[in-house]
């Protein structure tokens, strides 16, 4: 287990049952992702992008951040941010565009939170390329994450059967963006 780092439950995304989705409550009070394991309250909930507010539900009792090129698809109250920036001084907001147009990345204690823009399938780590994702920003994301330091990576998604966080491994970066070059979707 992570310290620091509480997650839900894993719940089946409703178009893919084998696949998982968590949000998880952090020691400084903030909450990354959606999903419907999610209560209580917080003093910020962080969602990735904004697929989270349409297929995870589990809001929290607390102020709701997307990027600001997501919000025309949230439809519950929020409040957008535009750029990278840290908040509370170890909360870092890293806009990762392709996936979605607003898709962001959260670093906090080393852990790199990436959405589904990043997910695990069993041990592997996968992009997660849509018929309206930009495929070209997505590679650029993905290589920016490659000057991140963080320990591991804990995405919103993962395997059913697998693990829900991973050792940080650029060998897996580098293997994203060379399926992503190839015209792959994973």
């Amino acid at each position: 287990m992570l310290d620091g780092i509480h997650p839900s439950a894993g719940e089946p995304l409703p178009f893919a049952d084998t696949v998982h989705i968590r949000a998880f409550t952090l020691d400084n009070g903030f909450v990354v992702y959606a999903a419907r394991g999610a209560g209580g309250s917080a003093r910020a909930q962080y969602l990735n992008h904004w697929h989270e507010a349409k297929f995870g539900g589990g809001f929290v009792d607390a102020p709701l951040y997307v990027h600001e090129a997501d919000a025309p698809w949230v439809d519950v109250p929020h409040t957008t941010f535009a750029r990278r920036e840290t908040v509370d001084g170890d909360f870092e907001l890293i806009p990762i565009p392709g996936h979605t147009p607003g898709a962001t990345a959260f670093l906090w204690r080393r852990m790199l939170f990436t959405g589904d823009s990043i997910f695990l399938d069993g041990d592997q780590w996968r992009a997660a390329v849509l018929d309206d994702s930009d495929r070209e920003a997505y590679i650029a994301s993905v290589e920016r994450l490659k000057t991140v330091e963080f320990d591991w990576l804990v995405p919103w998604a993962a395997s059913a059967d697998g693990p829900w966080y991973a050792p940080a491994d650029a060998a897996q970066l580098d293997a994203i963006i060379e399926r992503l070059r190839r015209g792959e979707d994973r």
